[in-house]
């Protein structure tokens, strides 16, 4: 059985910093991208970062870029998301997600962490 659990979110200040993590198991998690989306209160949920199975990092909104860090330790079945800077417009339940390397559609999901950025 496939399961994701993130965890490292919470309530912030604006300005402030964040590390999420997302431990995978039930998976040969070098074989999945590992992806961050993010879903705000009454928004869309939006791809914010991935790290591929072959090494190739991606950051999927302007925003993010340069504030945002995505990582992997395969050793420990763990992707991280790194924030800095964090604004209130990143308030917003974070989840992570697999993809095999095979298909083209995350296959597996968390159940999301808040992320709260006060001003």
């Amino acid at each position: 059985q496939v399961q994701l659990v993130e965890s490292g979110g919470g309530l912030v200040q604006a300005g402030g910093s964040l590390r999420l993590s997302c431990a995978a198991s039930g998976l040969t998690f070098s074989s999945y991208t590992m992806g961050w989306f993010r879903q705000a209160p009454g928004k869309e949920r939006e791809l914010v970062a991935a790290y591929t199975w072959s090494g190739v990092t991606k950051y999927y909104t302007d925003s993010e870029k340069g504030r945002f860090t995505i990582s992997r330790d395969n050793a420990k079945n763990t992707v991280y998301l790194s924030m800095d800077s964090l604004k209130p417009e990143d308030t917003a339940v974070y989840y992570c997600a697999a993809q095999l390397y095979s298909s083209n559609s995350y296959n597996y999901w968390g159940q999301g962490t808040q992320v709260t950025v006060s001003s």
